[in-house]
């Protein structure tokens, strides 16, 4: 299965700014379940990319002239395999035990992993508890905001892609299963739901397994891996900070399209 991807992101801003820098985690890597047949990302001077702690492909855009706006657009063709459920990983999985601010465990958090895994550890439990929780939080837009944490979201009962995703790894992490954020695209025919996405994925021994608890798919059939990291945070595929502007506007457009294979 190929898809293409279009992603474009603009800032504008009601002043201009002094200074900024955008740190860009939109490039893909090759796996065994996804590779890259052709990938650009776009921005206003070229930038020499490096690997982040967690693995990821990292573009530091520092701006340092007054600027009114940033244009930055990824772009590119990568095939991806749907019939793999399983990614292995020669790096150990233990620093992703680690919580974090936007993912720790309140006692309704614990409470509800105990109840949906009891002692159990395998795959068919993290099915079930991925489940319940997208019955417990409903896909919500405009519930919560990008600092709101697992708990937060928990007890609201409702979010989105990242809101699920991190009760999902507050969980996870609770059983003593490491588990980590996980950034990309999805293709998908439903209009409601952003081309841009977030899922989980756990470690069971053999390799990373992924949960995509907003569509409750336990299998990354159509998914497209950019970025992973503890939460959000280290895995978003654009953050940045700046000096002066005012106002933000931020406008973000993502196409994923099924490529049509000729055979």
């Amino acid at each position: 299965m190929k898809l293409s991807i279009r992603h474009d992101t603009t800032y504008s801003y009601a002043n201009e700014v002094c200074t900024s820098i955008q740190f860009l985690r939109l490039t893909p890597q090759d796996s065994e379940r996804q590779r890259v047949i052709d990938w650009q990302v776009d921005m206003p001077r070229k930038v020499r990319s490096q690997l982040d702690p967690y693995g990821n492909v990292l573009h530091v855009l520092t701006l340092d002239e007054p600027h009114g706006e940033i244009v930055l657009c990824a772009h590119g063709q990568v095939e991806i395999d749907p019939t793999r459920e399983v990614e292995p990983d020669l790096q150990s999985p233990l620093p992703f035990l680690r919580s974090s601010p936007l993912t720790a465990a309140d006692d309704a958090l614990l409470a509800f992993a105990a109840q949906h895994c009891g002692e159990r550890r395998d795959r068919a439990a993290l099915i079930e508890l991925m489940n319940a929780l997208a019955e417990h939080m409903p896909y919500s837009p405009g519930t919560t905001e990008v600092g709101t944490t697992a708990a937060e979201s928990f007890a609201r009962q409702a979010g989105v892609c990242q809101d699920h995703t991190h009760a999902f790894l507050a969980c996870v992490r609770s059983l003593g299963i490491p588990a980590r954020y996980v950034s990309g695209y999805l293709c998908t025919e439903d209009a409601t739901h952003l081309a841009s996405h977030a899922w989980a994925e756990a470690w069971l021994g053999e390799g990373w397994y992924s949960f995509d608890i907003t569509n409750r798919l336990a299998r990354p059939e159509r998914h497209l891996k950019l970025a992973v990291g503890l939460d959000y945070l280290d895995a978003c595929p654009v953050r940045g900070m700046r000096r002066g502007g005012g106002m933000e506007h931020m406008l973000a457009k993502v196409q994923v399209e099924l490529m049509v294979q000729v055979q």
